[in-house]
C-alpha cells in the first residue's frame, strides 16, 4: 500500500521543558477507522470529540469530513469521506486515498470506541491547558502588563476552557422522579407548606413557595425605590429569623455602609443618627439590645467593586463549601463585568453575566438573587392609568435595562413599585398607598404571577408584612393608653394613614 504524503504537523515541544505534548495518535487512527466501518459509531462519540480534539492535522481534517456527513445525515464510509474531502479541497492534506483506506485496518470493532474517545478528549484538554499556561507565563514575564488585568484575563480564559469541556450525561427519569417526590414529602412536613427558602414576606412566599434551588431571581426597580432595602430586609429575615446562611455581594456600597443599613433595619434607629452617632441615652440602650441579633447571624458580606462573574464563581463555590451558604444576593447586576472576554457591546456582556449567574445557580443548587436597574422609560410614561386600570408607572419586563437576556435567563422577575414616590396616594378603589410598596411578580417560570403589597418604612430602610404594621399600631396605642380606640379588625381598604412626605432613602 502506498505511503501517504508526510503532511503531519511537526511534533511541538514546550519551550521550557522540551517535552512532547500529550497525544494518542494510535487511538485517533482507531477512532477514525471505527467511524468509517461501523454504521452508528458517530452517535457514540459525537458529543465527546470535536475536530480540534485530534492532535494530528490529517486526523482533524478527516474527522471534520465525518462530522459534516453526520450533520447532513449521509452515510459515513471510506468512499463518502474521500468524496467529502475532495469537495472541500482537503483530500491531499488529509493524506490522500491510500492513507484514509489504511485507517480502516487500524481497528477490529467499535467495542471500546467511547472509552478511546474520552482518552483523546483528555489529551486535547491537557494540550489546551499547556497552551493557556504558557501564554499566561509569557505575559507575566512582560513587566508592561498590569498584573490585575492579566489575572482577570487569565481567569476569563480558564473559565471559557472549563465551560467548553463541561459535559453532563443524561439521567434516567426514575431517580429524578424519586427526588421530586422526596422534595414534595419534605415540603408537606413543613407547617408553612413551602418547598424553598423563606423570604420572610408571607404573601410573596405563598406565590413562590419560597426561593427555589437553582433559580435565578431578578429584583428590579428604578433608583430610590428601595432595592437594597428590600434584599437587606430579606437577608435579615432569612439569617436572623430562620438561621439560613446568606451571602451578600455589594458592588455599590462598602461593607460598613451595608451593615449600617442592617443596623438601622434591626434597631429601628434612623439612619442619620446611626451615621452621626448622635443617639439619645435610650437609643444607645436600644442599639445595644437589638444589634445583638446580628452578631452571630450567618451573613457574609463581600464589597469587591466591579466584581467579575469569574471572581463571583470562585467565591460562591468557597462560601457554599465552607459556610454552607444557601442563598446569594448580588447588588447589583449591571455593576458586574465579564473581564477576560471580548464583547461587541455592553448588552452582550450583560447577556453573558446573566447567563453565567443562571449557570452558577444550577451548579451550586441554590437560589441567586440579583438586583437590576430599570431603564428610564418608566419615568417618561404619564401617571394616568394604563392597562387593567393600573398606573402606567408600574414597571414592565421591557423596562429591564441593557439586555433582554436578563428576562430570558431569570426564573423569576420581580419589580418594586412605590406609588407614593410618584405622588400616587390612593389606588382606583380608594385604598391608601402611603407607606406601601408593591412587589410585582412579572415572570415566574414555574408558577403564577401576581402582586404583593408590603409596608415600607423608609426611615428604617425596611420592608415588612402589612400585619406587622397592625401589631406596631396596637403596641403604640397601648403605650399611649388608647388600646380601646383600635378596632379588633381593620380592613385595609378603609385605612387612612397620616399623609407623609415622599421620603427618599435615608442614606
Amino acid at each position: 500500500m502506498a505511503t501517504p504524503r508526510n503532511t503531519k504537523k511537526a511534533t511541538p515541544h514546550t519551550e521550557e521543558t522540551g517535552r512532547i505534548q500529550p497525544q494518542a495518535r494510535e487511538l485517533e487512527e482507531a477512532i477514525l477507522g471505527a467511524l468509517m466501518l461501523e454504521k452508528d459509531a458517530y452517535s457514540m462519540i459525537g458529543e465527546i470529540l470535536t475536530p480540534q480534539s485530534f492532535y494530528d492535522k490529517t486526523h482533524e481534517l478527516i474527522f471534520t469530513a465525518i462530522q459534516s456527513l453526520a450533520m447532513k445525515q449521509e452515510p459515513i464510509d471510506i468512499l463518502t469521506v474521500v468524496e467529502q474531502l475532495r469537495k472541500t479541497g482537503d483530500l491531499e492534506a488529509a493524506g490522500g486515498v491510500p492513507y484514509i483506506a489504511q485507517l480502516s485496518q487500524k481497528v477490529v470493532s467499535s467495542a471500546h470506541l467511547e472509552y478511546h474517545a474520552r482518552i483523546v478528549a483528555q489529551k486535547a484538554l491537557a494540550r489546551e491547558l499547556i497552551t493557556f499556561s504558557s501564554t499566561v507565563a509569557g505575559k507575566a514575564f512582560d513587566e508592561t502588563n498590569d498584573v490585575d488585568d492579566l489575572m482577570q484575563e487569565a481567569e476569563g480564559q480558564l473559565f471559557e476552557i472549563s465551560q467548553r469541556n463541561v459535559k453532563k450525561d443524561v439521567t434516567p427519569i426514575n431517580p429524578i422522579i424519586r427526588e421530586a417526590i422526596d422534595l414534595m414529602t419534605e415540603a408537606a412536613k413543613r407547617t408553612d407548606g413551602l418547598s424553598g427558602i423563606q423570604s420572610g414576606f408571607k404573601d410573596l412566599d405563598k406565590i413562590t413557595s419560597g426561593w427555589q434551588k437553582s433559580d435565578l431571581i431578578v429584583i428590579a426597580a428604578r433608583p430610590a425605590m428601595g432595592k437594597t432595602a428590600f434584599v437587606l430586609s430579606m437577608t435579615k429575615n432569612m439569617a436572623v429569623n430562620f438561621n439560613i446562611p446568606v451571602a451578600v455581594f455589594s458592588l455599590e456600597m462598602s461593607n460598613v455602609q451595608l451593615v449600617n443599613r442592617l443596623i438601622v433595619n434591626v434597631t429601628e434607629i434612623p439612619g442619620e443618627k446611626i451615621k452621626s452617632g448622635q443617639l439619645a441615652q435610650y437609643e444607645w440602650q436600644q442599639l445595644d439590645q437589638r444589634v445583638k441579633q446580628l452578631y452571630d447571624a450567618p451573613i457574609f458580606v463581600d464589597d469587591t467593586p466591579s466584581l467579575s462573574v469569574f471572581e463571583l464563581r470562585t467565591k460562591a463555590r468557597r462560601l457554599v463549601k465552607e459556610h454552607k451558604v444557601k442563598c446569594i444576593i448580588i447588588d447589583y447586576l449591571q455593576l458586574m463585568n465579564a473581564s477576560g472576554m471580548s464583547f461587541g457591546s455592553r448588552e452582550q456582556e450583560v447577556s453573558i453575566i446573566s447567563r453565567s449567574l443562571k449557570g452558577l445557580a444550577k451548579e451550586l443548587s441554590i437560589p441567586i438573587i440579583a438586583l437590576s436597574q430599570l431603564n428610564r422609560s418608566v419615568e417618561t410614561r404619564s401617571i394616568t392609568n394604563g392597562p387593567d386600570n393600573k398606573s402606567s408607572k408600574r414597571p414592565q419586563l421591557s423596562d429591564l435595562r441593557e439586555s433582554g437576556a436578563i428576562e430570558q435567563d431569570a426564573d423569576i422577575v420581580c419589580f418594586i413599585h412605590r406609588p407614593e414616590y410618584y405622588k400616587i396616594f390612593e389606588d382606583n378603589e380608594g385604598h391608601d398607598l402611603r407607606g406601601k410598596a408593591e412587589i410585582i411578580i412579572a415572570k415566574h417560570r414555574n408558577g403564577s404571577t401576581g402582586d404583593v403589597l408590603l409596608s415600607f418604612k423608609s426611615e428604617y430602610v425596611r420592608f415588612q408584612n402589612l400585619d406587622e404594621d397592625r401589631i406596631e399600631e396596637i403596641y403604640q396605642s397601648r403605650i399611649n393608653g388608647q388600646a380601646d380606640l383600635i378596632p379588633a379588625e381593620k380592613p385595609y381598604g378603609n385605612h387612612r394613614s397620616v399623609p407623609q412626605p415622599d421620603a427618599e432613602m435615608p442614606f
